[in-house]
């Protein structure tokens, strides 16, 4: 497991970037893949310490982050919401098979607001990220989606091969937006 501690606010702390290795070390019964781990620890105001990791394992992304009054509880809670995930997502990998279709990639491209708006020839391009789309079902992209802590996902459908949007609605239900031929 590869894991990268930042320290915001705050001293260096080797006995901290000990504690959360053997903290973290525990994640490693449920995904067999090499792990990579972000942590950012970080001291507000003196009083508020927060926990901070991004994991990647798999194809899969998980975040998570507490916030308490001591940093060490803090890490606690922050592995702790963490494992619950890992362990959700091998329950739900049991009940669904995977296929083994061959994944697809995404360009994404934020535009800078005003060039669009003002009807400019070509729309500024302020950042561009390109990365692989999983082929899953729709339930396996809900949980995805929760475990990445966001609005909305994009995906490639295992059966029908379409790749497809699932997003939160504001009344807390989900939403599924499939392509269709005309």
């Amino acid at each position: 497991m590869q894991i990268a501690v930042t320290f915001r606010h705050m001293e260096t702390s080797d006995a901290v970037r000990t504690y959360i290795e053997e903290k973290l070390s525990r994640v490693k019964k449920y995904i067999d893949e090499p792990i990579d781990a972000q942590v950012v620890l970080s001291v507000q105001k003196k009083i508020h310490h927060r926990a901070e990791v991004t994991m990647v394992a798999k194809g899969l992304t998980m975040k998570s982050s507490e916030e308490t009054a001591d940093m060490y509880s803090a890490i606690d809670l922050m592995v702790d919401k963490i494992e619950r995930q890992l362990k959700k997502y091998k329950e739900k990998l049991k009940q669904h098979k995977s296929s083994n279709a061959d994944s697809r990639q995404l360009n994404k491209s934020v535009l800078v607001a005003s060039s669009v708006d003002e009807g400019a020839a070509e729309p500024e391009i302020v950042r561009s990220h390109s990365f692989f789309i999983k082929p899953m079902s729709v339930e396996e992209a809900v949980m995805q989606m929760d475990l990445l802590d966001k609005n909305f996902l994009v995906f490639t459908d295992d059966r029908s091969a379409e790749m497809n949007v699932v997003y939160r609605r504001n009344d807390g239900n989900y939403g599924l937006i499939v392509p269709q031929d005309s």
